[in-house]
């Protein structure tokens, strides 16, 4: 399926009201990576094995902890947690703008702090290939975050272990163009020892396929996305990096996304 379902154009509308009525949250970036995390929840991986934390789950870490509210959308969505997420960042609330693997239910790793996200979920990878568990590790980056020398060192490791049971899932939103040209990011991946798959990041079809993909090397996917997809004048248009909306602008943006 390519383009917003009923079901992402709800969560759309549940994650701008949360940040409205908050202060809080990265509207933007939620909507960049929140097609990738729907599907990742819906159809890959076995929500009932994370519930009953099975040791044999597949995991999924957040690098780009600070997208943490389209996180909390999709975990409350999938039934991990119960929260209004109006909550967020209030006083006693689990849910803080970072997610906490203590508190959220689901979340595996506390992250947040960029290039920190990618090195555990390698760890944890190798430490599975280590203890013969045959659980999958995904984690997602934003492609910002990938300019921290912390997450090509973990690359170095992921290939020098054949760890062919992660896959890397890049939020190509193009975000950082203005600072860094990354250049072929793909020939620089595949020098890393990756299979690298390039993608819309919003057509769920081919985010599921990529996801499945198997093989005898780790997997990086380019999802090209859009930041602030489904919102015109918020795509692509970095003055909403970390800005909520007026009392106006809330308006118009439920509008053009009922």
């Amino acid at each position: 399926m390519l383009g917003d379902s009923a079901a992402i154009k709800g969560l759309k509308q549940e994650i701008l009201t949360a940040c409205y009525h908050t202060g809080e949250g990265h509207v933007a970036s939620a909507y960049s990576i929140l097609d990738i995390l729907y599907v990742l929840y819906d159809r890959v991986l076995d929500c009932g094995m994370i519930k009953k934390n099975s040791e044999t789950r597949d995991r999924f870490i957040l690098s780009k902890g600070h997208a943490a509210i389209g996180y909390y959308a999709v975990l409350k969505k999938f039934g991990f947690i119960e929260e209004n997420l109006d909550t967020m960042c209030a006083y006693g609330s689990r849910l803080g703008g970072h997610p906490d693997c203590n508190k959220v239910p689901g979340v595996e790793a506390s992250t947040g702090s960029l290039g920190h996200g990618v090195p555990m979920a390698v760890g944890m990878a190798l430490g599975f290939k280590i203890k013969g568990n045959p659980a999958h590790v995904y984690t997602l980056a934003g492609d910002g975050e990938i300019n921290e020398g912390s997450i090509w060192e973990s690359f170095l490791v992921l290939n020098h272990n054949k760890l062919n049971h992660f896959t890397f899932i890049l939020d190509y939103n193009h975000s950082t163009d203005r600072a860094v040209d990354l250049g072929d990011i793909g020939a620089k991946f595949c020098s890393f020892g990756f299979h690298v798959i390039k993608i819309n990041g919003h057509d769920h079809a081919a985010i599921e396929k990529a996801l499945r993909w198997r093989g005898d090397k780790p997997v990086a996917i380019l999802a090209e996305t859009v930041k602030g997809r489904g919102i015109t004048g918020m795509e692509d248009n970095p003055a909403w990096h970390h800005r909520i909306p007026t009392g106006e602008e809330y308006r118009m943006f439920m509008e053009e996304l009922s």
